[in-house]
């Protein structure tokens, strides 16, 4: 009897054991995927808040030719591949090819409820979570180019604001603007906005706010307003990063309201806002600081003579 007890006892604390791993493995899962949004919320991207388009289709299986969708799809767009098509390793194998040395994979997720009955026949539904990595068909060799099938056209008719194209041109020191960019940003050593093509953004007005944002970061150049000067510390979240962000967003969504378009990169950077709630509790003159800086931004896109300005 002792020993069919301690047999019963141990076979309860196996099956305890094995529920507590598959809970930790799914954890687990769960706990790399946020990870790696957040690095991605930390290197300024936000992955679900893209304004355009950074690959030239929806990302899929090259063999079941099936839209990766979910957290996946975010994850393998974020990488911005030239094109679409992803595959494990075993499917580039079947398909006579092979992943490069040294190449890196993404992870991807699957889950599914399972419906299963218990002792009372009732019911039940479980969650099943897997992962599984794949590679993009550029990271392989070997595959048949004919395999391969033809991305679809990602780019919508653009049609230039006119109000906002008059205020970049009239604007005599406006920084060179250069567009066909994976990503939009201010390059102070070139003194150089770059950006994706306006036909590759979700809708004018996006590419349009995204241009404003990156202008006013320019006037901080040092042959301009010197903004970029004082900041010491240009490491994300930092209260010098945050105040210049904040610079930004509210300088574009001044231009914004001139031009009449609609401001969109605000709702694009949950990141930036978390940032600043930190630094606006550590320092409240932060707000008060930025609107004084972007205003001179603004005013200088607009070049209005500094003596036409009040404090009002």
């Amino acid at each position: 009897m002792l020993l069919k007890v301690i047999y019963r006892r141990a076979s309860s604390q196996n099956r305890v054991r094995k529920a507590a791993a598959l809970r930790m493995n799914k954890f687990d899962i769960y706990e790399i995927v946020t990870q790696k949004i957040i690095d991605l919320l930390e290197s300024d991207v936000v992955p679900w808040k893209i304004p355009w388009k950074t690959a030239n289709g929806i990302p899929r299986n090259l063999v079941t030719q099936r839209p990766y969708h979910g957290i996946n799809f975010w994850l393998l767009l974020c990488r911005k591949d030239s094109l679409p098509f992803y595959l494990t390793f075993e499917q580039a194998k079947s398909l006579g090819g092979a992943i490069r040395k040294g190449e890196k994979s993404t992870m991807v997720v699957f889950w599914k409820l399972l419906k299963y009955e218990d002792k009372a026949l009732e019911e039940k539904i479980t969650p099943l979570l897997r992962y599984y990595h794949v590679f993009n068909i550029s990271q392989t060799e070997g595959i048949d180019a004919k395999k391969i099938p033809p991305t679809e056209a990602f780019d919508h008719d653009f049609n230039p604001v006119a109000e906002a194209e008059s205020l970049i041109t009239k604007w005599t020191d406006c920084p060179m603007i250069k567009q066909g960019s994976d990503s939009a940003y201010y390059d102070p050593h070139f003194d150089m906005v770059c950006i994706p093509e306006p036909r590759t953004f979700f809708d004018d007005q996006q590419y349009y706010s995204t241009l404003f944002h990156e202008l006013v970061h320019s006037t901080g150049h040092n042959r301009r307003l010197g903004r970029h000067e004082r900041i010491k510390n240009h490491k994300f979240g930092s209260q010098d990063y945050s105040q210049e962000e904040l610079v930004a967003e509210m300088g574009a969504a001044y231009l914004c309201g001139l031009t009449d378009i609609q401001q969109q990169t605000i709702e694009n950077n949950v990141a930036y806002i978390k940032s600043w709630i930190r630094t606006f509790k550590s320092d409240s003159k932060v707000l008060v600081m930025a609107a004084v800086q972007a205003q001179k931004a603004v005013d200088y896109i607009l070049q209005i003579p500094e003596q036409n300005l009040t404090n009002e």
